[in-house]
Formats: structure tokens, sequence, C-alpha cells
């Protein structure tokens, strides 16, 4: 069986821009991938709806909630009442630490990666 190196997220505009733009350094989600992977492909929501950019992966933080913000703040991108409403009776948030970020000078559309439609949470590519 292939290992996924890559996962495909749908990302808000705004965060998008905030990834690309340096100021948001960590991806919070209430879900990691089991897998190992290495890229972040990222599926920018409406009213874009595209692949534009892909990220590296540094490593994926799994912590209680208060601790990953603790921890990740300086360049979460978001404000803490933002962070505090997503992981809201979470015991366990994750948060992948964004490398090297890759802006896709030609966007694309999920179909290029296999896909039927935006993924709720993530979905592996290979």
């Amino acid at each position: 069986m292939k290992s996924a190196e890559r996962i495909v997220i749908s990302i808000n505009p705004e965060h998008v821009e905030n990834i690309l733009n340096g100021r948001k350094k960590y991806e919070y989600r209430t879900k990691a991938a089991k897998k190992d992977v290495k890229k972040i492909i990222i599926y920018e929501t409406s009213p874009i709806k595209k692949i534009v950019a892909e990220a590296e992966i540094v490593e994926v933080l799994e912590l209680p909630p208060e601790e990953l913000w603790d921890q990740t703040k300086d360049k979460s991108g978001i404000t803490k009442n933002f962070f505090d409403q997503y992981f809201e009776g979470r015991e366990i948030a994750y948060a992948y630490k964004l490398g090297k970020v890759t802006k896709y000078k030609e966007v694309k559309n999920l179909v290029d990666f296999g896909i039927k439609a935006a993924p709720q949470s993530f979905v592996y590519v290979y």
C-alpha cells in the first residue's frame, strides 16, 4: 500500500492569505491525519474554490488546547477567541507547523487531484 505523502485541506480565504504572507505558521485542526504526511495541499474555499498552494509540514503538534495556544499563539494568524471557539469542548487540539509555502503560479481544480468535492476535514492524495 502506498503511503500518503500529502493531504488536501479546505481553508478560508483570510487564513490562506495569512499563510501565504507568513503571519500564520500553524494550521489548526480538530483531527490530524493518521498517516505520516509531508505536505498540505491548500484548497481555498468560497469564493475562490481552487487549490492555490502547498505547504511543507515541519511537525504535528497534539496537545490540550491551552498548551497548544501557549506554544503557537505568536504565529497563529488567528485570535484567541477564534481559537477557543474552534476547540471548544475538546480535550486535544492539533496543529500542523508549516514550513516552506509554495503558491502555485496557476491555480488547480480539485479534480486535478482526483477529488470530487471540497474536503470537510482533509483527504489523502497520492
